[in-house]
């Protein structure tokens, strides 16, 4: 009877260290996702900006369908120049992770 609530014990740990695994786990790869979103979606502005990329799309129009595409919601977007600034925001299991970028021409130029 002893060995039962023992075994039941360390089951009951086990499952509920495996769950606190899963989620920090897939909070770390939601904050990943959030970066590339960030990252992919500030490039897409900046070219548009500079008409390296041809669209008809306003830049932050483009930024924000690429972070779309990441699965990821675009918040916030400046244009400076040909340099954009984006915020992007990804959820998981109710947290947001927020992310930011900058990309350009490489300054002096």
């Amino acid at each position: 009877m002893a060995g039962s609530a023992l075994a039941a014990g360390i089951l009951s740990v086990a499952a509920a260290l495996s769950l606190g695994l899963a989620a920090v786990g897939g909070a770390a790869v939601t904050a990943q996702r959030a970066a590339g979103a960030a990252d992919a979606a500030a490039l897409a502005a900046a070219d548009a900006a500079s008409g390296a990329v041809a669209t008809a799309e306003a830049p932050c129009t483009l930024a924000a369908r690429v972070a779309a595409a990441s699965a990821a919601t675009l918040t916030e977007c400046s244009l400076d120049g040909f340099v954009a600034t984006v915020q992007v925001k990804a959820a998981y299991a109710g947290l947001a992770a927020v992310s930011r970028a900058r990309a350009g021409p490489p300054e002096g130029t």
